[in-house]
């Protein structure tokens, strides 16, 4: 094989580079596979919003349950945008389903109660009140143990050699402020990356973080919607990169 001698700064050292090296100050090579070569997903950060696609948004400061609900619904404009996620609603639904069978229910029983003599009208009312109590408490027990604290589900598809679905959760809570310190936005992300109809998995992430309202609100009450973007592409990014925290 040719050998180039380089001589050192000092005359002392040489160094046998081979004719495919660069100079030092080229960065080592590695390896790429197939996949590596297709960009990433885009993050919510890589997202340009201009001030005219934003609305003032304006609130009691003094009310944390509109201070999280604003933040809450501005969390989901800002990740269903198209080059996002596109919004599950599959919780609402299940809630609404069973809200709407329960007045079914109880509509029924009541005009079957109202056409019918009592005495014989007692043993459908007796099931209709059975199955409308039922049905109103799955609808309060989903929505406490599994829908929970959950204010987003969004997935999103993508083409690169094979369809890769990805699947993120996002769920809120208001921390209580303290002696020093204000009460606080929270939320916590989890992120799943796969192929072949969620048969094989890709990759996995689960992060959290949280930042005080008044990073997010003036003295007024109105929002800094871009402070609240970054806060919550910040999070997003980190889970999709799978820097657990």
């Amino acid at each position: 094989m040719p050998r180039i001698r380089k001589q050192a700064a000092n005359g002392s050292a040489d160094r046998t580079l081979s004719p495919a090296s660069n100079d030092d100050s080229a960065p080592p090579s590695r390896s790429l596979s197939s996949d590596s070569l297709h960009p990433p997903p885009p993050g919510p950060l890589s997202i340009i919003i201009t001030d005219e696609e934003r609305e003032v948004i304006k609130v009691n400061n003094a009310s944390l349950t509109e201070l999280k609900n604003a933040c809450d619904d501005a969390l989901k404009r800002f990740l269903s945008r198209p080059d996002l996620f596109k919004q599950q609603y599959l919780h609402t639904d299940v809630r609404l389903a069973l809200g709407w069978s329960g007045v079914g229910v109880a509509l029924f029983t009541g005009l079957y109660g109202w056409r019918v003599e009592f005495e014989k009208s007692k043993p459908v009312v007796w099931a209709g009140l059975i199955v409308y109590f039922l049905l109103t408490a799955l609808q309060t027990l989903y929505a406490y143990f599994i829908e929970g604290d959950i204010v987003f589900v969004g997935k999103r598809k993508t083409f690169s050699k094979r369809i890769i679905t990805e699947r993120l959760t996002i769920s809120s809570q208001t921390e209580p402020g303290r002696k020093h310190t204000p009460p606080a936005y929270t939320l916590s992300a989890t992120y799943v990356q796969s192929s072949s109809g969620g048969k094989s998995l890709l990759a996995r992430g689960k992060a959290s973080d949280s930042k005080g309202y008044n990073a997010f609100f003036d003295e007024n009450g109105v929002m800094h919607q871009v402070a609240l973007e970054q806060f919550v592409g910040a999070l997003v990014e980190r889970v999709m990169e799978g820097r657990d925290t």
